[in-house]
């Protein structure tokens, strides 16, 4: 009797445990993804700022790092803009950085006759285009206020006792013979050297002038620049001190440093495109004619 109830008893635990083996096999469970809860409490985020999520380059843009949300994050405050000093203006000619005046080299030129080669035949052709018609004399030159303009001694330029010529020239050229007197001024400034005025030795010849001026030299052109008031003629050897009447003694100055200042300004002008110029031997001075 024992042992029918011991081989029953082994029968049924063989069965239970077939039954288990069959039912482990049929629901075999497949991997589970864990939840994000979880996954957050298994690696816990440390620092935000190594949370980056890579960013495609783009064409034209800038890269931007994208920083990965973790509920609120909070944006750092950007770091107080301190207050930037203006910009300092552009230097001047005159001063140095820290104030004190400037001085310049005098330069010059390397040579007079290559740097001022436009004979009168050249400027001729200008003359024609930008001046007036020749004027009979210094009656008809006073009324033809369209055309021409007087032109005196004045703080930029000095006009000398004109023998041949008239004081009159088109607007074109009297306000180019200005702007050398101006520059010739700021030249002298910036190297240091005492205040001289230009000298203007010849303006516009009349009809009349001409004449007489063949009688006296019969190689003298008809066809002179001086006609038109486009021309006029600066003494490279005579200058006009500038001073106060009672002031204090000025040092002298030589006139070959005048003369070198003055003609590194008359080669900026050309070189500007302002104006022709010959540079005259037998008559000291500079043929100018403006353009």
């Amino acid at each position: 009797m024992k042992e029918l109830y011991k081989t029953r008893y082994l029968q049924g635990f063989s069965l239970l445990v077939i039954f288990l083996a069959v039912v482990r096999l049929a629901f075999v469970d497949s991997p589970r993804e864990p939840a994000a809860s979880e996954e957050a409490e298994a690696e816990p985020v440390t620092e935000l700022a190594e949370v980056v999520a890579p960013v495609p380059e783009e064409v034209g843009e800038e890269p931007e790092a994208v920083v990965a949300e973790v509920g609120e994050v909070e944006k750092d405050t950007p770091p107080a803009v301190e207050d930037t000093p203006p910009a300092e203006v552009g230097s001047s000619r005159f001063f140095n950085a820290d104030g004190t005046l400037a001085r310049h080299r005098i330069y010059s030129v390397a040579s007079y006759a290559t740097a001022f080669p436009d004979t009168n035949a050249l400027q001729l052709i200008y003359a024609r285009r930008y001046g007036t018609t020749p004027v009979a004399d210094r009656a008809e030159a006073e009324v033809r206020k369209a055309d021409l303009v007087y032109i005196g001694s004045n703080p930029y330029y000095h006009v000398a006792p004109l023998g041949q010529s008239i004081p009159y020239l088109v607007p074109r050229a009297a306000m180019l013979l200005q702007d050398i007197g101006h520059a010739f001024y700021d030249s002298l400034q910036i190297k240091g050297i005492p205040l001289h005025q230009i000298v203007v030795s010849s303006v516009l010849r009349s009809d009349a002038d001409v004449a007489r001026l063949r009688r006296r030299n019969p190689n003298a052109t008809e066809n002179s620049c001086h006609r038109f008031g486009t021309t006029f003629d600066i003494s490279y050897v005579r200058y006009k001190t500038v001073e106060a009447p009672d002031g204090p003694a000025r040092r002298q100055v030589r006139n070959d440093s005048l003369k070198w200042v003055l003609s590194e300004v008359l080669n900026d002008m050309r070189n500007q495109g302002r104006c022709l110029i010959k540079y005259e031997r037998k008559q000291p001075c500079f043929h100018i004619t403006v353009r």
